[in-house]
């Protein structure tokens, strides 16, 4: 009776390891097959190219060779008015009035710098007139809290002698 048992008890064992396999082999059948299938479908996506106009294609080229074309003249067309030459880079007036050794300035003056420093000068000051403003308002509220409170005192003294004197 227990080899009977145990035989059982072996092909209980035996048959659930087979199953095991089995399905472990399936999940990688399945996981094979998905990747599969996500691989055609990126596939079939194909991205569209941009259809671009024969107007715009022109449009561009005009606007490439436009720019393709400068001179030194128009590069730098006050270059004769500052003493410039190609073979000489020798103290230049900048439109600072600083002399160095660079060419002509360009035709329009870059402020950026300078709109985002007077920003922050002007903030600094708004900001250091707000706290001066508080401090003088703080100052006097000292004050009045002091004057109160002296004036409690005072109140006080009076009726502690108010008290003492009926007594």
């Amino acid at each position: 009776e227990e080899d009977l048992l145990n035989d059982v008890c072996r092909e209980v064992v035996e048959r659930w390891s087979d199953s095991q396999v089995v399905d472990a082999k399936e999940e990688k059948e399945d996981e094979v097959q998905t990747i599969a299938s996500m691989m055609e479908k990126q596939a079939r996506i194909v991205v569209k190219p941009k259809e671009v106009s024969q107007e715009e294609k022109q449009r561009k080229a005009a606007l490439l060779a436009q720019y393709a074309n400068v001179t030194d003249e128009e590069e730098y067309p006050l270059q004769h008015c500052w003493g410039w030459e190609e073979q000489s880079l020798t103290n230049f007036p900048c439109a600072t009035g600083v002399v160095g050794p660079y060419p002509a300035p360009a035709l329009f003056r870059n402020t950026n710098v300078e709109d985002v420093l007077n920003a922050r000068k002007l903030e600094r000051e708004l900001l250091r007139d707000e706290f001066q403003k508080k401090k003088e308002q703080d100052k006097l509220q000292r004050e009045k809290d002091k004057l109160a409170k002296q004036e409690r005192k005072e109140k006080e003294k009076k009726r502690t002698q108010k008290g003492e004197r009926k007594r």
